[in-house]
């Protein structure tokens, strides 16, 4: 199964109002695991200048897109890349709006939305009432943003590969558990381990109270018996 993952930097938030993408960045995903096949394009806003607040974002100036191509000449390209294949992108309302924006003032094929995969709608399915941009979704991940500075489409790119395969539960041989990213069914079963093992006629001696809250660790950062510690 090929998949494709997208991200763009742009000039401002609003097509409509004449922004215009800057980068396009693609990645090859095959069965969910990413290729080294990329796609990736500064493209000049022909004159379109960068807002201060998208500056701050990706550092992307007008002088460093002055030479590069317009949208019209990447966008067969860009196309020939994604194929048929499915698009993943974070909050691809945004991503995937901005392009068929683009792809229709050139009267170009647009993304269909039956083949756009939004990774934002799966993380707020995932993880309700949390922050789930992308920042967000790699703390809680463990996934290292150490060689990403400013936003850039091709550094997103890769970092969202990594987290489309944990929203999925592609890695969970890997999966280490924290407070706030257990699923409920997980924590319940913990603890109903850990109160299985407690044993109401017998009180536990210092040291089997010790050498139960390292056990329980392996568990849940926040034991039973480390509660009971606080209350």
């Amino acid at each position: 199964m090929r998949e494709i993952v997208v991200d763009i930097e742009t000039t401002g938030l609003d097509p409509k109002k004449g922004d215009k993408i800057i980068e396009i960045a693609c990645l090859e995903l095959i069965n969910h695991i990413p290729t080294d096949k990329y796609f990736h394009e500064y493209v000049n806003p022909k004159g379109k200048e960068i807002s201060e607040g998208a500056f701050k974002v990706h550092g992307i100036s007008n002088d460093f897109l002055n030479r590069k191509p317009i949208f019209d000449e990447v966008a067969d390209n860009f196309l020939e890349f994604i194929g048929d294949s499915p698009v993943l992108a974070h909050n691809a309302s945004f991503d995937v709006g901005f392009l068929n924006h683009e792809l229709s003032l050139e009267n170009k094929k647009l993304i269909s939305n039956d083949k756009v995969i939004d990774t934002l709608i799966i993380a707020r399915t995932k993880h309700p009432g949390m922050p789930n941009n992308l920042d967000a979704l790699c703390k809680r991940y463990n996934i290292s943003e150490q060689k990403r500075g400013l936003h850039d489409a091709k550094s997103d790119c890769e970092l969202l590969a990594q987290v489309y395969i944990e929203l999925i539960g592609g890695r969970q041989s890997n999966f280490q558990l924290h407070d706030d990213e257990i699923s409920n069914n997980i924590l319940d079963d913990a603890i109903s381990k850990v109160n299985r093992e407690r044993r109401p006629s017998q009180k536990l001696s210092n040291e089997e109270l010790n050498k139960h809250r390292e056990y329980t660790k392996k568990f849940i950062n926040k034991a039973l018996w480390s509660q009971s510690d606080q209350n």
